[in-house]
This record gives C-alpha cells, sequence and structure tokens, in this order.
C-alpha cells in the first residue's frame, strides 16, 4: 500500500478496545477523529503523549474532536494503562498490527543509532466525512494537542 497523505480518504478500521468494545472508523463519522499510534503502555514518551491529550480532553471535545490511540498491547494491558492514568478515551489493542500497518505506523525505524522493526509514533487527524485532514509524523509527545490544534 502506497504511503498515505493529507486529503486521502482514510482507511477502515476495527479494533476492541480496553473494555472489549469494537470501536470503528466509522463511529466517528460527523466528528474529528485524532487517531493517534504510539509504542506501548506505561513508557515515559507514551505516558507523557497520552496524559497531555487527557489534560487537554474537555478542549478537544469542545472543538469536536474525538480520541483513541492504538498500540500493540493486549487489552488487559490497555485497561490498566488507562485506569491507572484515567484515561477518557478508547486505546485499541492492535497485537497483529493490522491498523498499524494500514495506517504506515509500523515498519523500520531508527532506535538508538541501530535501525528496527517497530511502531512508528504518528497521529492523524480524521475530518467529519472521513478524510485524512492532517498527520503528525514527529509528535511531541508533552505538547501534543497543541500539535493537533494549531
Amino acid at each position: 500500500m502506497s504511503e498515505l497523505k493529507e486529503g486521502m480518504e482514510a482507511p477502515y478500521f476495527e479494533g476492541k478496545d480496553q473494555d472489549g468494545n469494537i470501536v470503528r472508523l466509522s463511529d466517528f463519522r460527523g466528528s474529528k477523529l485524532v487517531l493517534y499510534f504510539y509504542p506501548r503502555d506505561n513508557t515515559p514518551g507514551c505516558t507523557a503523549e497520552a496524559c497531555n491529550l487527557r489534560d487537554n480532553y474537555n478542549d478537544l471535545i469542545a472543538k469536536g474532536y474525538k480520541i483513541v490511540g492504538v498500540s500493540p498491547d493486549s487489552e488487559k494491558s490497555h485497561k490498566g494503562f488507562a485506569e491507572k492514568f484515567s484515561l477518557p478515551f478508547p486505546l485499541i489493542s492492535d497485537t497483529e498490527k493490522k491498523i498499524l500497518k494500514l495506517y504506515g505506523a509500523y515498519g523500520e525505524k531508527k532506535m538508538y543509532g541501530k535501525t528496527v522493526m517497530g511502531v512508528i509514533r504518528t497521529t492523524f487527524i480524521i475530518n467529519e466525512v472521513g478524510v485524512i485532514e492532517k498527520i503528525i509524523r514527529k509528535v511531541d509527545t508533552k505538547n501534543h494537542t497543541e500539535q493537533i490544534i494549531n
């Protein structure tokens, strides 16, 4: 599949969240969706990113955004992470990396000077009709809401 670009239709996805609910792209028609891909629950960068979105959740909702996180962690891991940090949005468990690969958020990346396969931290802003409005490839985990809104 070719690389996703702004202006393209967002690929359809569905997966289970931390509570076992099925979450689908189509659930967010009529709202802007912040679909963010992150490597791992309970790691410093991922926690900073999730908590930044949590701390600004009401502002994002007021501006018409919904939020969904995706990582390859299990539902159980997501449940603990969401409870520990009071995260008010769904976290999809993508253990088979289907959604991650569909969105180009899994592949080769540099880590400590070595090339490894892993999750590429990326955020997609999908508009009310399912079109990718913005792609954030250089995520500032501590100020992510600012990147989304600006």
